[in-house]
């Protein structure tokens, strides 16, 4: 049965996501699936998601993704949107009630320890497997819910050093290292990608496609704004951390605003991959 409203009381203690599940951050997200529609529609087109499929949406966050998804196969499919945070699910139930989507589910699970008791046409995790330490398992696990001939369509970080500021500014490429920095403590990893062809191939499924994503974005852009509400609540936790200090997140700032006056700077946003791999029969 469908949730009949979204409870933003609902605990967010239960999840260990590195970037929390509270207001800010489902507004945040809200935004980053607007700015990255295009290319998530992009991959899903190149996939092969059809009208009718049975869907995973892994790492689904707030379900923004998994509700595109849903449209797109329509009420003969099925997406189960699974995440291990509580307040995104309650918030996905109240998307899909909001909507009188009956074949949107939500489901909690941990990624690293994938037991659905059901098989899927096809898979999808954007900006799941950088956060987590042991992302082959997530891996493994999507394999295993996939029948022969489903897909699991993956894009996420590499070569996260790439997100640049240009011109050049020396405040900005301390904060991306200090960011990496932090993320390897925390167990992740902004070049994932490296590695998941290769974890692929292990899992039984074969690597369909490799597809880069690159894009820059001039001042004013929504490319342009969409680090800023990261900045503004990742720096203090960096800054706590004793990776930057105070002082180097104002010259970081300053700079930020002195590019946006600026009709010849530009940034180069984070690198992604995008990866499709089939599973064997």
């Amino acid at each position: 049965m469908l949730a009949t409203g979204y409870d933003p009381q609902v605990s967010e203690a239960a999840s260990d996501y590195l970037l929390g599940s509270h207001d800010a951050e489902l507004t945040r997200l809200a935004f980053q699936h607007r700015v990255w529609a295009e290319p998530a529609h992009a991959l899903w087109r190149r996939t092969g998601f059809r009208r009718g499929d049975r869907l995973l949406d892994l790492g689904c966050g707030p379900g923004y993704a998994s509700l595109d998804l849903a449209h797109l196969v329509g009420p003969e499919g099925r997406v189960v949107a699974a995440d291990a945070a509580p307040r995104f699910l309650a918030h996905v139930r109240h998307l899909a009630a909001e909507r009188r989507i009956g074949w949107l589910h939500a489901a909690e699970v941990d990624a690293q320890r994938l037991d659905l008791g059901e098989r899927f046409d096809g898979a999808y995790a954007r900006w799941l497997l950088c956060f987590l330490a042991e992302p082959e398992r997530a891996v493994e696990g999507v394999a295993r819910h996939l029948e022969p001939g489903g897909r699991f369509a993956v894009c996420d970080y590499f070569n996260y050093r790439a997100f640049t500021l240009a011109p050049r500014s020396a405040a900005f490429d301390r904060m991306v290292a200090a960011v990496q920095e932090m993320w390897r403590a925390n167990g992740g990893d902004l070049d994932v990608m490296s590695r998941v062809p290769a974890m692929f191939e292990r899992a039984g499924l074969e690597v369909v496609e490799i597809h880069p994503v690159s894009r820059v974005a001039r001042p004013g852009s929504p490319g342009w704004d969409w680090p800023i509400d990261f900045f503004r609540g990742f720096l203090p936790r960096v800054v706590e951390a004793g990776l930057m200090t105070a002082g180097e997140v104002d010259e970081l700032w300053a700079d930020w605003g002195a590019r946006r006056e600026d009709p010849a700077a530009f940034l180069a946003l984070p690198p992604l991959v995008d990866v499709i791999g089939e599973r064997r029969e």
